[in-house]
Formats: structure tokens, sequence, C-alpha cells
């Protein structure tokens, strides 16, 4: 019998988590059923998005937590004992169908660490890649701006502009250290959001005659400056993986976008994690360029299937991807 560990939700939090909100429960595992396969955690995923379930949600979001699992016993032909797949849980053992796994890319190299499939091969570039492609319809020559550009969505967002579409790329962090990051990424123009004396003329010095598009991660207070800021007919991926700011905020929000979204005739659409066109071929498109070193990364490893709360709570502090190495 196999005790599998996984992490519930004691209760809801209210503005920022603590630990008392987490409870670590162990359960006996049955025996496998036809077809079914036993699952090893290798790596997980904690990302900001991920509030939004813990704070509204009735259960632990154990849908929205990605992980990549090493099948360990398998009675399903389709996964062989020794198979990396990814899949969702914030726990370490799990029996499965097959159903929901989707197994690693045989392309995939052995100089790359599995962690790799939860970030910059997995979700976050996803969103980056669909958002900036797909939704947006970026095109050469245009400028896009990317809030929260040292993040596992932002980074990948200014690296496809820049490598796939040639275009001008502005970014905006939240330390000295992710615009340092930024300008290693390539980006045009980066810098420290929190520490310039005026947002809206910073704005307009990196880009005097405005941007086609802007990929929003941060929410209203950040947009409400940078719509005016946007061409007529420009485009706003607002990605559900922000607003990053409305998080862990009690009081109510700030109002909503301005009245140049009207007049302006912006393209204005919701981009969530799940609007994915292509998903397998884009992620080949990921993996060629990380492992040609073209597109790089980050990522803040936590050690400890028992560091997840920490590593959630302490996510939005770190730079990159931040992952739990079982």
């Amino acid at each position: 019998m196999v005790h599998a560990k996984s992490w519930t939700l004691k209760k809801h939090f209210v503005g920022h988590p603590t630990n008392s909100d987490f409870e670590l429960k162990t359960v006996e595992l049955p025996p496998l059923k036809n077809r079914e396969v036993l699952l090893e955690a290798l790596f997980f995923t904690v990302d900001p998005y991920m509030s939004i379930g813990l704070t509204k949600g009735k259960e632990f979001p154990v849908s929205e937590c990605a992980v990549s699992f090493r099948v360990v016993e398998s009675k399903n032909s389709a996964f062989p004992t020794g198979t990396t797949v990814v899949a969702f849980g914030w726990t370490a053992h799990s029996i499965s169908d097959g159903k929901n796994l989707e197994k690693l890319l045989a392309e995939w190299p052995d100089t790359l660490p599995l962690s790799l499939a939860l970030g910059m091969v997995g979700m976050p570039s996803l969103t980056a890649y669909s958002g900036l492609l797909d939704i947006s319809g970026v095109q050469g020559g245009e400028t896009v701006l990317v809030n929260v550009a040292a993040g596992a969505v932002g980074s990948v967002v200014g690296q496809i502009a820049k490598l796939k579409v040639s275009c001008k790329v502005v970014g905006a962090a939240g330390s000295d250290k992710r615009v340092a990051c930024l300008e290693k990424y390539g980006f045009d123009v980066a810098f420290n959001y929190k520490t310039v004396k005026s947002l809206e003329e910073t704005l307009q010095k990196a880009s005097p005659e405005g941007y086609d598009c802007d990929f929003d991660n941060v929410g209203v207070e950040f947009s409400n400056v940078v719509i005016p800021q946007i061409k007529k007919f420009g485009r706003l991926a607002i990605a559900i993986r922000g607003p990053i700011s409305t998080y862990n905020r009690t009081g109510l929000l700030p109002p909503g976008p301005p009245e140049a979204v009207i007049f302006k005739e912006l393209h204005f659409e919701g981009l969530p994690v799940y609007c994915w066109q292509e998903v397998r071929q884009a992620l080949k498109g990921l993996l060629t360029g990380v492992s040609e070193g073209k597109i790089q990364y980050h990522e803040h490893i936590t050690e400890g299937f028992e560091s997840m709360p920490a590593a959630f709570m302490g996510m939005l502090r770190e730079l990159g991807e931040a992952i739990v190495k079982a």
C-alpha cells in the first residue's frame, strides 16, 4: 500500500494566506484497477492565479496546480512505468485512469530539467504564446508593452515578441534585479515601475509614438495609465493569470478601464489559461527555443513537498517561475 500525502485548504483565506489556512493529510491509496496508473510527483508549480480559487472556491483547487509526475506502477499500456506526465494536484502520490494525463514531449532532451514542463515549456509559456500571437495578433514592427515582465508569463511574452515577430518590447518590473533580468532577455526598454517618479512619463519616453499592444498581468490601476497611450485600434491582452494586483485585496477594486478604450476602438480580450491553440506545436517551438538557448528562463526552486504552502505564499517575491521539488 502507498501512503499519499496531500495538502488541503483548512479554511479559505481573506487577504494574504497564512500557514494556518493549510493542512497536510495522509491517505492510504487502494490497489490499482485495470487501466489505472500510480503517479509519484517530481515537481509542482505554484502560481498567482491560484489565489482566485483559494479565496472564492468551495474546495482546494487541485485542478489548478500543474505537477510533473512519474508513473511508478501501471496497469495502463498507454502509460508504462517510467513515463513522465503532466497532471494536476497538490499531492505527492495519486492514482489516475490516464484521461487527464499529458505525456512529456518525445523530443525532450536529457539536458533540460523536467521542471520546465511546468513553466517555460508549459502552461505559463503557452499563455504567453497564445495571448501574444493568437489573441493579440501582434505583427512585426509593432510596439508591445509587458508588465510583470520578469515573471513566468511576461518574460516569455517579451522574448517571443522579439525573436518570433521582431517587435519593439518595453517591460515593466517591480525591482532593479528584475529589470536587469529583462535587459538580459533582450527587452528594448525595461524599468522599475515602483521607483519611477511618473509611470505616465516613463511610458511616453519609452515609446513616444505609443503602443500597439499591452500584455497585462497586473490589473486595473496600471492599465488605467497605459490605455491612453495605446494607439487607435490597439489591443489589450488581459491574462487571467493576472490581474495580480487584485488577488489578495480585501477592499473595493479601483475603477475599470477609462473611456479611451471606447474612443480609440481598442480590441480588449481576456485571456484564460486554457485558451490555447495547437498546443503541442507551440510546446515544440518553445522547447526548441529553450534547447538552443534562444529563449532564456529563470526558476526559483523550493525543496520538499512539505514546503508547498510556504512556496505559494512567497512566490510573488521570487524571480521567474516558482517550482517546488517533491
